[in-house]
């Protein structure tokens, strides 16, 4: 009987540490910023899906530099940094943004030829978040 009595509290325990993990990781997720883009400029981004390795729990982010020649290059930066804390990425699509910083403005548009056209509405909402006093645009334009 006593056998029997234990094996719920190890599960108790057991389930109890994974919840402190799962807390832990995210609470390491609500620590990655939605955006991080160049301050100034035309230049490509990428939508990305942040998840915790083996969970549910998950974020979008908006990743944008003029570095970078190509969507790939973005994504190639960002992985291993989301990997080193424990994330998985997905790159849900890409583009271009438009950032005049004097004026206040972000246009959001275009698409990429690796990944295909991210939901610009989704990446705009993001953005919104970070230049809640910008006019911030999108289309589904190329150019």
């Amino acid at each position: 009987m006593l056998s029997v009595l234990s094996r719920p509290l190890i599960s108790l325990r057991v389930c109890g540490s994974f919840r402190k993990a799962t807390l832990a990781m995210a609470d390491a997720l609500a620590k990655i910023p939605d955006v991080e883009i160049d301050p100034e400029g035309t230049f490509k981004y990428i939508l990305v899906r942040v998840k915790v390795k083996d969970g549910d729990v998950h974020k979008d982010i908006v990743r944008g530099t003029k570095s970078a020649e190509y969507h790939n290059h973005i994504f190639e930066k960002v992985n291993p940094a989301m990997e080193a804390l424990g994330m998985e990425c997905k790159c849900l699509g890409g583009g271009k943004i438009e950032h005049k910083t004097q004026e206040k403005k972000i246009r959001v548009f275009g698409e990429s030829t690796a990944f295909g056209k991210a939901d610009h509405a989704v990446s705009v909402e993001k953005l919104k978040t970070v230049f809640s006093d910008y006019e911030i645009t999108w289309s589904d334009d190329k150019k």
